[in-house]
């Protein structure tokens, strides 16, 4: 029987560290994120849960450690290619309506095969908004285009940071489902949240951070 070869995680992180003003924001820090799975980052406001997406986004140098991206060392060329970010600020442009925004991304980051930005308009609940120009939208339809940018994106990693923030519960639901549909198609996802709402299902980790990371080392 041939055996197949190890396949490496999308994501894998060794003894990475931040620090602000020489306080210690997070780490050190070893995880990984293999396809088809979702890691939940959780903690407090203050934790280091959107410092950690960004040094893994390569917006932040961390102090120490290595990051890795389907096995390599994480470089801008395979940050553009395999990840994709959703930050608390939507990324998109205020004067143009809600498909020339989607429009205009795609030309810059590709788009996911089979997949069209009307289409990804309707999926996120926001078909007869296409002329809409964003700033007249509302914090939550901001939010939904935002997720139907990271939806047209064909990069296999996600980095979602409080996807579930300013929506409704059918717009929670939407999350979960788009989480859950793009890990079946071999993709993963890093997600931060309180802890306030119900993980996807999905196969997912978690990892703790600031005061209730030590809590729980204290308790082990």
């Amino acid at each position: 029987m041939t055996e197949l070869p190890n396949t490496p995680p999308l994501l894998r992180v060794s003894g990475l560290r931040f620090t602000r003003n020489d306080d210690p924001v997070f780490g050190p820090l070893d995880l990984h994120v293999d396809a088809g799975e979702a890691l939940l980052v959780q903690g407090s406001n203050g934790a280091g849960k959107t410092t950690l997406l960004r040094v893994l986004a390569g917006l932040l140098p961390p102090d120490a450690g290595q990051i890795e991206i389907d096995g390599r060392p994480a470089n801008s060329n395979d940050r553009s290619r395999y990840i994709a970010y959703l930050s608390h600020l939507t990324a998109l442009k205020q004067d143009l309506g809600a498909l020339e925004n989607l429009h205009f991304l795609c030309g810059l980051q590709g788009r996911r095969a089979r997949q069209m930005p009307g289409n990804a308009l309707a999926i996120v609940g926001l078909a007869g908004y296409e002329d809409a120009l964003v700033r007249q939208l509302s914090a939550g339809q901001k939010k939904r285009l935002s997720l139907a940018r990271i939806w047209l994106s064909p990069a296999p990693l996600w980095l979602l940071d409080e996807p579930y923030a300013n929506l409704d519960l059918d717009g929670i639901n939407l999350v979960n489902r788009m989480i859950s549909a793009h890990l079946r198609s071999g993709g993963a996802a890093l997600v931060t949240t309180h802890g306030a709402y119900a993980a996807p299902p999905v196969r997912n980790r978690t990892l703790m951070l600031g005061r209730a990371a030590e809590q729980a080392e204290a308790a082990a």
